[in-house]
């Protein structure tokens, strides 16, 4: 096993993404600390912090659930805590956790941009700041951010949420600059193609010909983080180009509609979103 008795702080981990990077790396034998908003079940979203746990140790590994919204900077410090508290470590961050608002900026009301800007910027620069330290002190760790290569060609018709999702990107440079010595690593990771995800079927977001499953995120998630911290940082990466770069050449087993190859859109999307539907 690539991660055998590593410890994951992953947010956003209830569903979509975050879920299968959860499960991806406790099959690859780290330990799952689930860390996310949601703890009841809602019928129109399904995934709470308990069911990943339960689907963890269903394969052989610890975890831990905690509620955490990461605009709250008292929850990530009480999860954090708790999670040191139980395994004594904490090797990776995956800071996962996403607002999304897809809208032109003459549509963008300021709480929008604040609700982006707090939950993808915000909350991953103070996830990381809180659980830094603890990898600076073990002298290793792998902070993996869920954000693309800044494409500055990307922004229109979403301009809040670029802002909120490159800010991430020029978080994880910076930290690999600072973090080096510490046998730190801090890199991006973005899909080349659209995820299929809870969000694109309530959204209607495309059709299954445009996604991937979000496997594809997990299994780029263990390759990155198994490697070596100081040969592999300062990185923004698209899960295809990481996957074939390691030597995956056949990105069929990915597709949602076995037929039909994904186009790859990276972050230079437009969407035209409705109450309900969406399209690409």
């Amino acid at each position: 096993m690539k991660l055998q008795n590593r410890v994951a702080f992953i947010t956003g981990a209830s569903r979509g993404i975050g879920r299968s990077i959860a499960l991806g790396l406790a099959r690859e034998g780290c330990d799952i600390i689930v860390a996310a908003r949601t703890t009841e079940v809602d019928p129109k979203l399904p995934g709470t912090i308990g069911d990943v746990a339960a689907e963890v140790e269903a394969l052989g590994r610890r975890a831990l659930a905690v509620r955490v919204d990461v605009r709250d900077e008292g929850e990530i410090e009480r999860g954090v805590q708790a999670a040191l508290d139980r395994f004594g470590r904490i090797d990776y961050l995956v800071n996962n956790a996403g607002a999304l608002f897809w809208r032109p900026f003459v549509e963008t009301p300021a709480r929008r941009f604040d609700l982006v800007m707090g939950v993808n910027a915000r909350g991953s620069f103070l996830c990381a700041s809180h659980i830094a330290p603890a990898m600076i002190a073990q002298r290793y760790g792998h902070i993996l951010s869920i954000s693309p290569p800044i494409d500055l060609g990307g922004a229109s018709t979403k301009v809040a949420y670029a802002m909120s999702k490159f800010a991430q990107t020029v978080m994880a440079h910076g930290l690999a600059d600072e973090l080096r010595e510490h046998n730190v690593a801090s890199n991006a990771l973005w899909p080349a193609t659209m995820v299929e995800t809870n969000a694109s079927h309530y959204w209607n977001i495309g059709s299954p010909g445009d996604w991937r499953h979000p496997a594809i995120m997990a299994d780029a998630a263990v390759g990155i983080l198994a490697k070596e911290p100081a040969s592999f940082t300062g990185h923004a990466l698209l899960d295809e180009d990481f996957l074939r770069a390691e030597g995956v050449t056949d990105f069929s087993p990915y597709r949602c509609d076995p037929a039909v190859e994904p186009p790859r859109r990276g972050f230079d999307f437009k969407l035209e979103i409705g109450k309900r539907g969406a399209k690409v």
